[in-house]
Parts: C-alpha cells; sequence; structure tokens
C-alpha cells in the first residue's frame, strides 16, 4: 500500500470538495438551509471568536459527532442541509469536509480559513457568548 503525505491528503481533498468564497459562503447562508461547522480546538474559538451561528466540532472529532441519518447527528443535518465547513487557516477544513463527504453527506463545501472570514467583513462573535 502507497501511504500519502499530508499534502496528497490536502490535494485530493481539494479537488473533491468544493471551495466557497465569502460572497458566495454569504449567498449560501442567505438562500439555503445551513449549518457553519468551525472545526478549530476550542482554544482558537476562546481566542478569536467564530462565525456567527456556527457550531464548534474539533477535526479530530468530526467522524464520531456526525453520520448521515443516523442519531449520531446531533443537528438534524439531511440531505438538503448545506454543510459550510471552516478553520484557522482552511486545510483543516479541507480535511473534514472531504471526511464528511466520505461518511455520506451531499452537499460539502470548505469555506476556508477564519481569517478569511474577517478580512472580508464577515460577522463574528465572542467565545463568551457562545455557550448557552
Amino acid at each position: 500500500m502507497q501511504h500519502k503525505t499530508l499534502n496528497d491528503l490536502l490535494i485530493e481533498a481539494n479537488n473533491e470538495v468544493r471551495s466557497l468564497d465569502y460572497v458566495e459562503t454569504l449567498n449560501k447562508i442567505e438562500h439555503d438551509k445551513c449549518v457553519i461547522i468551525d472545526v478549530r480546538e476550542e482554544s482558537e474559538l476562546i481566542q478569536h471568536g467564530y462565525i456567527k451561528n456556527a457550531i464548534n466540532i474539533p477535526r479530530g472529532l468530526i467522524e464520531f459527532k456526525l453520520a448521515p441519518d443516523s442519531a449520531n447527528n446531533p443537528i438534524n443535518i439531511d440531505n438538503n442541509t448545506n454543510i459550510l465547513v471552516y478553520c484557522a487557516g482552511g486545510y483543516r477544513s479541507a480535511l473534514a469536509a472531504k471526511v464528511l463527504q466520505d461518511l455520506g453527506f451531499e452537499n460539502v463545501f470548505n469555506i476556508g480559513g477564519f481569517a478569511d472570514w474577517v478580512n472580508s467583513g464577515g460577522e463574528i462573535v465572542k467565545w463568551c457568548t457562545y455557550h448557552y
């Protein structure tokens, strides 16, 4: 069996998962059923905040927290839900989005990095308001 490098995995993920830019992401959020998933670690959310209405499922837990048509799907994602995934720089989100597609989710998009969102003027929320 031939082993893949991280770069190989990222190329594969970026070839298989559609990426959306800031304007495309806003349009999708405004017009379609969406869930935004932040795959960064909790410490990153505490330090920098997160995209408004995003839920946090760290990259290392995504396979354990979500499964299509399963009780192991706490946010009721169905086949009509657009899953918008982001991280700090777009790398972990590419890998997470690829895994979600591999698990059977159909409408998965990599919206890139948090810094790009902030630099584009995207709305963010500070950590203190994240907990219910």
